[in-house]
């Protein structure tokens, strides 16, 4: 009768990778009866499990068949040319009473440490798609780091390594000239534009306050981002917004652009019309009915806004401060041939004072 092969239960740990798709150092690796065990949230390679019921199966000591850098130790992660290495951590188990009180300790306070930011995490918007489960599990593969005030987090030039949401704190990003383009808070989020494209950092972002960020690894995005394709709809967006708005700040507005008024002022989205000379059309969406607002070169040419046209009507846009915008290029044929109902100018500066002077009597 052939004797049954006993299996040992051990912990490995990765002390080497190269481009490995799913692994990195520093994971533990665990044969439990018979069992892998691999890092949680992560995808299984069918060839890593074989390899480690293979190493658990030999006769030989553990400490001399596996060493770091050894041959014995060195494997293809099946169908790609990425590759890892990993050394003996210990036996599964614990030979004494304290050393098992303190490993449940170590478990209690890692529990703590995912409970704390998973409730952190739960209530940004980037997340809001994501049952708690997938929640749990992409905690799982973040890192968290604290920056004290005036600290370089990602510096203009550099490779792009991680993902970074912001949790507490404050952060400017800062062009090549030295200035503050703009600064980002709690929920925000940097560092996804070089992870998707492969470039170095745009800009420099340093801390303007003590800051606490949420991390993840280049690997564990682009794992991320296959497995829970909802943050992927999510990502693009935002850069297809990111995109408008620095467009609309740098005044290259163009046709199919959309935005909040919240983002970008109404008198300042009608100087960017006037300063670059479009002719086009902006159909805006408010709380209480919809406009049009047709430019000719720059100039108004009709303004319509509930029954008021002209400048009446432009006058009372002129107060809103909420609402979606859209833009787009040209005018029907006809309108070309009106003259505008005044200068730009004395037009936005009369109704600006309008609108003050309404403010003033209604508090």
């Amino acid at each position: 009768m052939r004797q049954k092969k006993k299996f040992r239960d051990a912990i490995f740990v990765v002390t080497e990778e190269r481009f490995c798709p799913i692994y990195n150092i520093g994971e533990e690796l665990k044969v439990d009866d018979l069992c892998a065990v691999l890092p949680e949230a992560k995808p299984v390679c069918m060839v890593l499990m074989e390899k480690l019921i293979e190493l658990t199966a030999k006769k030989q000591n553990f400490g001399q068949v596996i060493q770091i850098g050894a041959p014995k130790t060195k494997f293809d992660c099946g169908g790609c040319k990425g590759l890892i290495r990993f050394e003996y951590k210990k036996e599964k188990g614990f030979s004494t009473l304290q050393m098992k009180l303190l490993s449940e300790a170590e478990e209690r306070r890692r529990k703590q440490h995912l409970d704390k930011f998973y409730s952190k995490l739960r209530k940004f918007q980037l997340f809001e798609s994501l049952d708690n489960d997938a929640l749990l599990d992409l905690t799982g593969l973040l890192d968290f780091k604290k920056y004290p005030k005036d600290k370089v987090v990602l510096k203009q030039g550099d490779p792009g390594t991680h993902l970074f949401v912001l949790l507490s704190g404050k952060v400017g990003v800062i062009g090549d000239d030295g200035q503050r383009l703009a600064e980002m808070g709690r929920g925000d989020i940097f560092g996804e534009m070089s992870l998707l494209s492969g470039d170095p950092v745009s800009f420099s972002i340093y801390s303007l306050h003590e800051t606490e960020a949420a991390l993840l690894s280049i690997k564990n995005f682009k794992h991320v981002l296959k497995k829970y394709p909802v943050l992927q709809i999510f990502l693009l967006k935002m850069l297809v917004d990111r995109a408008q708005a620095m467009a609309l700040r740098s005044g290259n507005i163009t046709s199919g652009m959309s935005g909040e008024l919240e983002e970008i002022g109404i008198v300042e989205l009608f100087q960017l019309i006037n300063s670059s000379q479009k002719t086009g059309t902006i159909e805006l969406i408010l709380d209480d009915a919809k406009a049009t607002v047709l430019f000719h070169e720059g100039e108004f040419v009709k303004v319509r806004y509930k029954e008021q046209v002209d400048k009446a009507a432009l006058f009372a846009l002129l107060g809103k401060k909420s609402g979606h915008f859209t833009y787009t290029k040209g005018i029907p044929s006809g309108m070309k041939s009106i003259d505008p109902f005044g200068g730009f100018m004395s037009l936005i500066m009369e109704g600006v004072q309008y609108v003050d002077e309404q403010e003033y009597s209604l508090s």
